[in-house]
């Protein structure tokens, strides 16, 4: 246990799980969806469905979204402000059998049509576990600097994306691939010794076949 785990993260408040560790799952979301949101709807959960209002954890959502940071002081706002700038955004309690009690389920659509659908759990002290991404099952906790790779199932992927982080001098501790079926859409976790520099990200990006990267930091709770 380290002085994170005991005092928890710079935020506001009033709880961790309900309001830090909701705002970094809208972030993410959004990160992976890679534009401004258009249209928002959110499953909520067990413990979050039961009190997220009172514990602000639409707020939280939202302000995340937004590309709030957990600390940033207007996610008290963050609803009247995001109807202010055009987000369309909507609440929904769900049952999801064997789920972390504080799970939410993002569907997004952004402004140019593009969509993805994001399920996280926040799983204390503001650290969260996104668990899958357009229904394909994920483990990204952000405990160590990540990539999520988001691509086309073709021979040669993992090649040609693990082969260009390796000459780039970055090791990778850990590395999954989940996919629903051959030749669709497929998702890498690439979990990092340090971060990936921009411009091998950018060489990552222009590989025939990637749709998206998303660089994950260590621990980002800002």
């Amino acid at each position: 246990m380290d002085i994170f785990d005991i005092i928890g993260p710079v935020m506001i408040g009033p709880s961790s799980s309900h309001t830090a560790g909701a705002v970094r799952i809208g972030r993410v979301a959004t990160e992976i969806l890679g534009e401004p949101v258009r249209t928002a709807r959110i499953g909520l959960c067990g413990s979050f469905a039961q009190t997220y209002r009172g514990h602000g954890t639409d707020k939280a959502l939202v302000a995340g979204i937004l590309g709030f940071a957990p600390d940033d002081a207007r996610i008290r706002d963050s609803l009247t402000l995001a109807r202010q700038a055009g987000l369309d955004f909507s609440f929904e309690t769900r049952s999801l059998a064997g789920a972390h009690p504080n799970t939410a389920i993002l569907e997004l659509w952004g402004k140019s049509g593009a969509s993805c659908q994001v399920q996280g759990a926040s799983v204390g002290g503001g650290n969260i576990l996104i668990s899958r991404i357009n229904e394909m099952e994920t483990c990204v906790t952000g405990q160590r600097d990540t990539l999520i790779v988001l691509h086309r199932d073709v021979p040669g992927m993992i090649a040609a994306v693990t082969g260009r982080v390796a000459d780039s001098g970055v090791n990778i501790g850990n590395f999954r691939l989940s996919r629903p079926h051959k030749g669709a859409e497929a998702v890498m976790t690439i979990e990092t010794d340090g971060a990936v520099a921009p411009a091998l990200l950018d060489e990552l990006r222009a590989v025939p076949g990637i749709l998206r990267i998303v660089p994950i930091p260590a621990n980002n709770t800002n």
